[in-house]
């Protein structure tokens, strides 16, 4: 049976072939890291790439939803339209509360994990205390593996990879490699008792922004997983099972350059659309047109009056007009979902999902 070691690991893990893919990996995340950086409100990706990132993950754990799904579903008064799209959303809160921890403390603490955790499962259970924690194959109901029963041995060992994290000196070695090995000691822990998979990709991000190589959590990473589920979680034991880590590291970077390479042309697709729009309302509807109202379009890609209202501070016959008005011009899509009218920002909504669909069959 698998007993999870500590930190650092025995040995030099960047072999030659390691090297050499972190050449395409890491040139691939500093052109999404630059191209993010060229969009004036940066809040529009972390809403709207975040929402897909959170989607993508939760489907990993067989939390499914649709798009329409999300988008008609209103976080700010509670109201979803389904289970699968609050989990979700729960997600995506969880994402965006460890990105504004690590980016004011510049650490990544098992504190800021426990909360991350804690957003995700909506309680505060903290690390497993009760033995009995198995993982099993969901077609054979065999058991894959078993991680640490107890309490003390999984607390010894969170607190060996925090060190691991946030102090460099321990082991020398690129962050996109020390990420791959956080991230499988992380699910070998699997220290709580719901919510480990998806904490352990949300750490993927936050320990890329610590270390500098996004400033964003824009990373579609789940979406790779998915695509190679069988593959993800084979590498994982193999592992544990060899003690050979380089088809686990190469794995893992593969995923970060394909992932960051469609992330640059998801992010450069939106600015593309941002402009277009913002020609359009300008010269189309100058007495209408602000950066707050072009805004809107983009960070809720099924915006409603209330939305409008609370970001441009008018009364709702004056937003009213607004909306109608560019959906006049064919910009945005009229439709009456239940008792509300939505705005739907169609090109946005294709974009997002051309390049879901388009990552998958990669």
């Amino acid at each position: 049976m698998y007993k999870v070691p500590f930190l650092p690991p025995p040995k030099n893990l960047q072999t030659p072939e390691v090297l050499h893919r972190l050449i395409g990996a890491r040139s691939a995340l500093a052109e999404l890291k630059g191209m993010a950086g060229n969009i004036p409100n940066q809040q529009i990706l972390i809403d709207t790439l975040g929402l897909q990132e959170a989607k993508d993950s939760s489907e990993i754990e067989n939390i499914v939803t649709s798009q329409d799904e999300l988008f008609i579903s209103s976080p700010q008064t509670g109201l979803f339209a389904s289970a699968a799209s609050k989990e979700v959303y729960q997600y995506a809160f969880a994402l965006k509360k460890g990105f504004e921890l690590v980016k004011t403390h510049g650490l990544l603490t098992n504190n800021y994990i426990l909360e991350v955790q804690a957003v995700i499962d909506q309680n505060r259970a903290g690390y497993r205390r009760l033995p009995g924690t198995k993982l099993i194959n969901d077609k054979t109901n065999e058991v894959v593996y078993t991680p640490p029963q107890d309490y003390d041995t999984i607390v010894k060992l969170m607190d060996n990879l925090q060190t691991f994290m946030n102090d460099d000196r321990i082991y020398k070695a690129d962050p996109l490699v020390k990420m791959a090995i956080v991230h499988h000691q992380f699910e070998s822990i699997h220290p709580f008792y719901d919510g480990n998979g998806r904490t352990g990709r949300i750490i993927n991000l936050l320990y890329l922004i610590q270390k500098g190589l996004l400033h964003l959590p824009i990373l579609y990473l789940s979406r790779y997983i998915i695509k190679h589920k069988a593959a993800y979680y084979k590498l994982l034991q193999q592992v544990r099972d060899t003690g050979e880590w380089e088809a686990w590291i190469l794995f893992m970077l593969d995923g970060v350059e394909e992932t960051a390479t469609q992330g640059v042309a998801t992010v450069n697709g939106i600015k593309q659309l941002m402009q277009e729009y913002k020609h359009r309302i300008r010269t189309e509807l100058p007495k209408i047109y602000s950066q707050d109202l072009l805004n809107n379009f983009f960070r809720h890609p099924y915006t409603k009056i209330e939305y409008l209202m609370k970001d441009l501070g008018k009364s709702r016959l004056t937003i009213t007009k607004y909306l109608d008005a560019v959906a006049e011009r064919g910009l945005l899509k009229k439709t009456k979902v239940g008792r509300d009218n939505y705005y739907i920002n169609p090109v946005l909504v294709e974009l997002l999902a051309n390049n879901s669909e388009k990552q998958k069959r990669r």
